[in-house]
């Protein structure tokens, strides 16, 4: 075991904290599933104590995934911890993941506990775990302005008091990456029972270091990261998990470790986390951007078609990029509909949502004549458009945009069942449709964020559109796909007022 690196992801915790990235029961349970068929070792389902709705989130994942260790965050306090229980309890493997705060700063400012009460609390924490499950992780928040000397005093009692994994996060992502692996091998050394817990790293983006403060502590001794895919997460975000994996995997020689993850099912998992968050991959990103083995310049291009490894250190198809193929067009049936979009993990709880699912591809499939994989993932997402039920529906939608002319746009929308007519003006037609909604439902909400990418390349392309609206403390994202990219803007803005509507909704968690 000391060769394999546990990979610990709390895409479904952490990197729902990011504004606007609050997902439903649903929508969690999907990408759990992918993390599963990733063969990722934990996955960190939510925050049961935060609210009723991350609660049920983190019972419905314990419910499905078998394969993968379900784990759930708890603060050093008793009702948090029973609250993690609880959810935990249909898991087939669960783990408590309890925290408290150890640095100068956070013990007085935010917590206003003297250390010994900190250190109470921790060893209590741990203990009560204990009583509901082996697997019990204890985190020492905002470790890397910690006092050593305190934590390895800290670390010591919690291990003796059963705590199997000991994580050392660089909450602020202040470390840097030769200071992080020095303090994590010496808390190793200096730790009289160290041996007897698997040491763990959780690191934050804010100066972009976080892979490289990850893989410094992996070097000094850390056999578990805490990761995201996409690098999602609060602030700047968190860790990707694809370059960590990558990392290990391709410079095995200077590493020498391996891990479970099944690679392959890395793309289709960052396609599948973005778009349900509705935060686009960046071009350029490592592993997962559409240009990760793109080559432009012709020297480049000269020496990959003379020998692969001139200029690319890991091959597409390792990661999943070969998944990029036309697997169905406007004569497929619904049972290979059916099929590949449960290749794409993207399984029907019902005959219903089945259907609703194959007419939208049938009605894209008269537009767009290739129908790609990327395609069969945007359908799954739901929009205003297509989806019976929601408070705000598109039902029809005209825009005129011409030289020297006022774009506008005109629309026919449902409301609580009951259709609406509005018509406006705007800087374009996308502008005009956004002001002819709100000239119908008046929210009050502010835009955050308006953006668009292509789904796949050429001009028939669908569009993607991301809309982020805030209202009262509440953040949401929006989602639209559609082949006219007005539609598309409409349907995303649509969604997001629909999950203001929604009560189910939760609050974001930075609220």
């Amino acid at each position: 075991m000391m060769n394999m690196v546990k990979i610990f992801d709390t895409t479904l915790r952490d990197g729902e904290q990011s504004p606007g990235a609050s997902m439903t029961r649903d929508e969690k349970v999907r990408i759990a599933r992918q993390l599963e068929r990733m063969r990722v070792d934990i996955i960190e389902a939510g925050f049961p104590a935060a609210s009723p709705g991350d609660f049920e989130a983190v019972r419905a994942v314990a419910s499905v995934i078998r394969e993968s260790t379900v784990c759930g965050l708890a603060r050093a306090q008793e009702k948090d911890i029973r609250s993690a229980a609880e959810a935990l309890a249909p898991a087939a493997a669960r783990r408590i993941h309890t925290f408290i705060a150890t640095s100068p700063l956070h013990m007085e400012r935010k917590l206003r506990m003297s250390p010994e009460q900190v250190f109470d609390h921790a060893v209590a924490s741990v203990t009560l775990a204990r009583q509901f499950t082996d697997d019990v992780e204890f985190s020492c928040e905002d470790a890397v302005r910690s006092d050593p000397d305190f934590m390895c005093r800290v670390i010591e009692a919690v291990i003796r008091a059963g705590a199997r994994t000991i994580n050392i996060p660089d909450t602020v992502g202040y470390a840097i990456p030769f200071q992080y692996g020095d303090l994590i091998g010496d808390l190793i050394q200096r730790i009289p029972n160290a041996d007897q817990a698997i040491f763990s790293v959780h690191c934050h983006n804010d100066l972009g270091l976080a892979v490289a403060n990850s893989l410094a502590a992996v070097q000094a001794g850390a056999r578990q990261v805490e990761c995201t895919i996409n690098g999602l997460g609060e602030r700047a975000g968190n860790a990707a998990l694809e370059e960590v994996v990558m990392a290990l995997r391709t410079r095995h020689d200077i590493f020498g470790l391996t891990t479970r993850i099944d690679t392959t099912q890395i793309v289709p998992a960052s396609r599948l986390v973005s778009t349900i968050t509705g935060f686009p991959v960046q071009p350029n990103k490592a592993v997962v951007g559409a240009n990760a083995f793109a080559h432009e310049s012709g020297i480049h291009q000269d020496g990959v078609l003379k020998h692969r490894e001139t200029y690319e250190i890991m091959r597409a198809e390792e990661v999943g990029w070969n998944a990029n193929k036309l697997v169905l067009g406007k004569h497929s049936g619904r049972n290979a509909f059916r099929t590949r979009m449960a290749e794409l993990g993207i399984p029907f709880e019902s005959e219903a949502a089945l259907n609703a699912a194959f007419q939208r591809f049938k009605v894209l499939a008269d537009k767009k004549h290739e129908i790609f994989d990327e395609d069969l993932q945007s359908l799954a997402c739901d929009t205003p458009g297509d989806v019976s039920g929601a408070h705000y529906e598109l039902v029809a939608l005209m825009a005129h945009s011409e030289t020297g002319e006022p774009p506008r746009a005109r629309l026919v929308l449902t409301v609580g069942g009951a259709e609406q007519i509005s018509e406006a003006e705007g800087s374009g037609p996308v502008d005009a449709a956004f002001k002819a909604i709100e000239r119908v439902v008046m929210s009050g909400a502010e835009l955050q964020l308006y953006s668009v990418n292509n789904i796949t390349s050429g001009t028939e392309s669908q569009g993607e559109v991301t809309v982020r609206l805030a209202h009262e403390g509440r953040i949401v994202n929006g989602l639209g796909a559609d082949t006219d990219i007005v539609v598309a803007s409409a349907c995303a803005y649509l969604n997001a007022l629909n999950k203001l509507a929604s009560r189910s909704e939760r609050l974001n968690p930075q609220v």
